[in-house]
């Protein structure tokens, strides 16, 4: 069974609080800082021959491109060999490997009511 736990006064008021300015801000009645976020489509599709692609165009080993993503040499040689893909955040780090400006999009964008 749940413990139900007494909240702070304080708690409760600086929730009010925001939830108030929220509603303000969302009306129009006031300005506050925003800050918008680019959400990423998924990363594409990593087969083998694009994984082998990137990483001897980098220059780079097996192991030393395992070291750099985190992933064992086996993880890496199993990609390549196509019997294994990586994972969805794998093929993002990958993205990013391969396109690095993509970062550059993905940086947030704030506004200040004094910019």
């Amino acid at each position: 069974m749940a413990k139900i736990i007494p909240a702070s006064s304080a708690f409760f008021d600086d929730l009010q609080t925001g939830l108030l300015e929220g509603i303000a801000h969302f009306r129009g009645e006031i300005e506050m800082k925003t800050t918008t976020l680019s959400i990423p489509e998924p990363p594409p599709a990593y087969d083998s021959e694009r994984i082998r692609t990137l990483r001897t165009g980098l220059g780079f080993s097996q192991p030393y491109f395992s070291r750099l993503l985190n992933v064992s040499p086996k993880t890496v040689q199993s990609w390549e060999q196509g019997t294994r893909l990586p994972s969805q955040a794998s093929a993002r780090l990958l993205q990013l490997i391969e396109n690095p400006s993509l970062l550059d999009g993905l940086r947030r964008q704030t506004s200040s009511p004094h910019d």
